[in-house]
């Protein structure tokens, strides 16, 4: 029996030593996929690993979709939102003074040209994403489908993790953008911090973009991560811990003179249902005699009166 033990013992410590043990958990997401196939195609040949984020109406989104998906990447939407600042918008991108109902036919539509898709990010969005109210309609709309929210984070008071309160839309957050510049060093630099975030946080996801000057550095680092880091899709960081910062934003959107539509509440409609006679009273004695059967029954009650039936016995030696 003893003999046993050891042997055990000794392949337990292999197996052990044989696993690699992971500090940290990295995701890559690029984003803007259907415009430029070449450059697209580039990414598709990275790790399997690497995700990609495609916008509905570019002209390759169903095209690029189906070859990322064919080649085991995981496929997002990457759906344009509403930015603060002033800048020409992408067709169907989502404001927050949008009705419920035209959110979810631009979800519905979206998720019809991009084949695959297992979630979805923001493009852009500051403006929507800060929005409560705008929000619960867009995770109210995501409820109807399979698919988890990747929260670009474009501003810092992002109401995503707020606004899926009481869904069963999962929000994960994007910690790195790896391009903001197109200079190859700091792209290094952006692509060691998510390394770093991912070792000291156990998960970290980056966002990059398809352009030479990122594939190049992706290229170079990838292949090459330390061996306490593990690069995975996105997916699989959707039961890690997740933050909410944000503070509440509850200003109506609107345009001026147009009440905003707020978002519908899911339990409107319910009624309570009432006693037809009056309810019983429940005494102190009832009360504490249902608690002492309950602990008595319990697991941790068993396992003291096992112990406690088995003290002063010898156990027999093998």
């Amino acid at each position: 029996m003893l003999q046993f033990r050891h042997v055990v013992f000794s392949l337990a410590c292999a197996l052990t030593l044989a696993t690699p043990v992971y500090a940290g958990k990295l995701a890559i997401v690029i984003d803007d996929f259907g415009y430029r196939p070449q450059q697209e195609n580039q990414v598709l040949a990275l790790p399997s690993n690497v995700s990609v984020a495609v916008l509905p109406n570019a002209p390759h989104a169903h095209e690029m979709a189906t070859k990322a998906h064919n080649a085991g990447h995981e496929v997002l939407i990457h759906l344009p939102m509403a930015p603060l600042s002033k800048q020409p918008l992408e067709k169907d991108t989502l404001r927050p003074e949008m009705s419920s109902s035209e959110i979810e036919r631009i979800i519905r539509d979206a998720v019809d040209k991009v084949p695959y898709a297992v979630g979805l990010n923001n493009h852009m969005g500051s403006a929507m994403t800060s929005s409560l109210f705008g929000m619960q309609k867009v995770m109210q709309a995501l409820d109807q489908y399979n698919l988890y929210f990747l929260d670009s984070m474009t501003i810092g008071n992002s109401q995503s993790m707020r606004a899926a309160a009481g869904t069963k839309v999962k929000v994960i957050k994007r910690k790195v953008f790896l391009d903001d510049t197109q200079n190859e060093a700091d792209i290094r630099f952006q692509f060691n911090r998510a390394v770093a975030l991912a070792r000291r946080n156990g998960s970290a996801i980056a966002i990059g973009h398809p352009h030479p000057t990122t594939v190049r550095v992706l290229q170079q680092v990838i292949y090459s991560l330390p061996p306490d880091i593990m690069l995975v899709r996105p997916s699989s960081l959707l039961h890690e811990p997740q933050i909410d910062t944000s503070t509440p934003n509850n200003a109506l959107p609107g345009k001026p003179g147009k009440p905003a539509e707020q978002p519908r509440n899911p339990f409107s409609g319910v009624k309570l249902c009432k006693p037809k006679k009056p309810l019983a009273p429940v005494y102190a004695t009832t009360y504490f005699a249902v608690l002492s059967d309950s602990i008595s029954q319990s697991t941790l009650a068993k396992y003291i009166q096992h112990q406690w039936q088995g003290w002063g016995t010898s156990t027999p030696r093998s």
